[in-house]
């Protein structure tokens, strides 16, 4: 299975470790906000199965598109696609004649599966249906003809399952939602055999032997409870599962879908959830185990694999190394090289020869030596929890009473892990340090951090950041009159927070997509999240039960706390944070005159997709800074 579009316990470093690397490094240069911003020159990279072919993404007409070019020729490749509205964002192999890609429309996130041709022709839409939602559920790589497509064309809330032909568009109805439905697994022969279910604080596991059979619930749990299938066992018996059943962190184990009895534990860590496992689909064997700690760390299951591992390591020293393509029978491979200063590069690599070939650079515009390292920190809340986060320090500057940018991530439960990032780097090269913390409920530190976000949100999570704040100050790091925050999604909703409820903390603020009022947020959730608002209400707070909670943690029913100078940027299309969010707290603000920007872009929607408008977004923001941050 391929998803086609997207949608790290960290060592402590003392300030003398930190202040020695910013000491040592070389005097600034200055790079455009285009720099770090602009579409890759070439990004992308897969190749065929049959490995006749290599595609890629490169800009036409100011659009990310897919080109194809032969592998061993000089002739330019070709392009086949022409989207000129919205940057391709992901796509695949389809055999070695068709490749699928993404598309939505404005940001609404209604995303279309589109086939097209190696030779760019017979473009289809394979779900063309308004405000309807697909994702692919199997890419079925040994059928040439046929895909496993879900979409909520007759449901808003449900995804039911279909087989279609990436050929004609025919689609034939496979496995129907019976409402509750969450994820549909497939065995190897691409039959639907497993599902999970949710009632909103309930989640449940379904199996059946065949395709034919009705599914049973074989097992039941609370929300808190994680049993996810990752894949079946070769024999298409038994699965594969990351489980935090019986444990704080998830581990990886086989489990009896008949049964629900857990067989073997593969692999858990003490520190960190475990749930990246990797397998070979020619030779049948599992390949490695990942997990993050403060960054990916893997777990070798296989000599092959390893040695693979090992041979691109000794060839590209000092890069974090993946590989993220290959032909069916894995002799040749696409191999990504990067670290926290660079995108890095590309590479074609044969096992057979031991030839690396690189393909591109991503950004060759910017210059590794140029950019600061993300090292892992740690500090204690106030109630003695431990917060793993990261600082980037401005290169040349003595690490010493700085102007910082505190940007704690979305989400709020995911986290951020170790690798470049273009608004880290482009604020360190600006003279900014910057803090991004794993606040409580930061996933990947088990099932007790997590819970300790619960109906948090306003208190002890933003607790956790002011923490961050405060600890930059006390290590002599911060100058503390000179602090901003910036956060998108659920980190802008913290950004909002932390200028409403210690108004004396930042000297400026920006808001990227965030949640302003809890109570009109939870009404303008996309139909397909609502079979998760009871779990929202426990995990966040019920409006009715829990009224005087969310009126006390709405930053938009509180703006006469806030006197921070605020920029607000927002997508008029998106589907997750309603533009209301937003209007309501610029509206506030301004009616009682204090500064705000507001940007709104009527193409985007969460998040800003589009080159121009990033170039737009970050040239606003980094005067913004400058203005209230003045950076000495």
């Amino acid at each position: 299975m391929r998803a086609i579009y997207q949608v790290v316990t960290a060592t402590c470093f003392s300030l003398s470790i930190l202040g020695g690397d910013a000491l040592a490094a070389s005097p600034l240069k200055q790079y455009s906000v285009r720099d770090f911003f602009r579409n890759p020159e070439q990004s992308g990279f897969q190749i065929s199965p049959n490995g006749k072919y290599i595609s890629f993404m490169q800009p036409w007409k100011g659009r990310m598109n897919i080109f194809v070019r032969t592998v061993g020729s000089d002739a330019a490749p070709l392009r086949i696609t022409s989207e000129e509205a919205r940057d391709i964002s992901g796509y695949f192999w389809k055999g070695d004649d068709h490749i699928l890609f993404a598309k939505d429309f404005g940001g609404d996130e209604n995303f279309h599966v589109v086939s097209v041709g190696r030779d760019g022709k017979g473009l289809k839409d394979l779900t063309p249906y308004p405000k309807v939602r697909a994702q692919i559920v199997d890419d079925l790589e040994d059928n040439k003809d046929e895909i496993l497509v879900s979409h909520n064309k007759r449901d808003p809330e449900v995804f039911d399952v279909y087989r279609v032909n990436v050929k004609s568009g025919a689609e034939k109805l496979v496995a129907k939602n019976p409402g509750n439905i969450q994820g549909w697994i497939t065995d190897h022969d691409g039959k639907v055999r497993a599902a999970t279910t949710s009632d909103g604080v309930n989640t449940s596991l379904l199996y059946r032997a065949t395709e034919s059979a009705p599914f049973k619930t074989v097992l039941t749990t609370s929300f808190k409870d994680s049993v996810d299938p990752l894949f079946f066992t070769f024999d298409n018996k038994k699965l594969y599962v990351s489980s935090n059943l019986g444990r704080d962190k998830k581990a990886i184990v086989i489990l009896d879908p008949e049964t629900a009895k857990e067989e073997q534990l593969l692999y858990e860590n003490p520190e960190v959830d475990v749930e990246g496992l990797a397998y070979s689909k020619k030779r049948k064997v599992l390949t490695e185990i990942s997990y993050t700690t403060w960054k990916t760390q893997y777990k070798f299951l296989d000599t092959q694999s390893e040695a693979l591992h090992k041979t691109l390591q000794e060839k590209l020293p000092g890069y974090e190394v993946i590989t993220q393509s290959h032909t069916k029978d894995e002799s040749t491979w696409i191999v990504a090289a990067y670290n926290d200063r660079t995108q890095g590069s590309r590479y074609l690599f044969d096992s057979k020869s031991g030839t690396l070939t690189k393909l591109a650079d991503i950004n060759p515009a910017i210059a590794e030596k140029d950019m600061a390292e993300m090292k892992p920190v740690q500090y204690k809340a106030r109630d003695g929890l431990v917060i793993n986060g990261y600082l980037t320090l401005p290169l040349g500057k003595d690490p010493k009473n700085l102007p910082v940018i505190v940007n704690p991530h979305g989400g709020p439960w995911v986290r951020d892990v170790w690798g470049y990032n273009p608004e880290v780097q482009l604020l360190a090269n600006r003279g900014y340090a910057v803090l991004q913390m794993n606040y409580r409920g930061s996933t990947g530190y088990g099932r007790q951090f997590w819970e300790a976000s619960f109906k948090q949100w306003g208190k002890t999570m933003q607790d956790d950041i002011t923490d961050g704040v405060q600890w930059l100050v006390q290590q002599g790091i911060a100058d503390p009159k000179r602090v901003a925050i910036y956060g998108g999604s659920y980190g802008g909703y913290a950004t909002l927070a932390g200028v409403t409820f210690t108004p004396d903390l930042y000297a400026a603020a920006v808001d990227y997509v965030g949640v302003s009022n809890m109570f009109t947020f939870m009404k303008t959730i996309p139909p397909y999240w609502k079979p998760f608002l009871d779990q929202m209400y426990e995990m966040v707070g019920d409006p009715v039960k829990d009224k005087e909670l969310l009126t006390a943690v709405s930053p938009a029913l509180h703006t006469d706390r806030i006197k921070t100078p605020l920029f607000v940027a927002q997508g008029a299309n998106d589907p997750r944070v309603n533009k209301a969010e937003s209007d309501q707290i610029v509206e506030s603000l301004r009616k009682r005159g204090v500064p705000v920007e507001y940007m709104v872009k009527d193409n985007e929607g969460h998040g800003f997709h589009n080159e121009e408008n990033r170039f737009d977004f970050y040239t606003a923001m980094e005067g913004f800074l400058a203005k209230h941050l003045a950076p000495k």
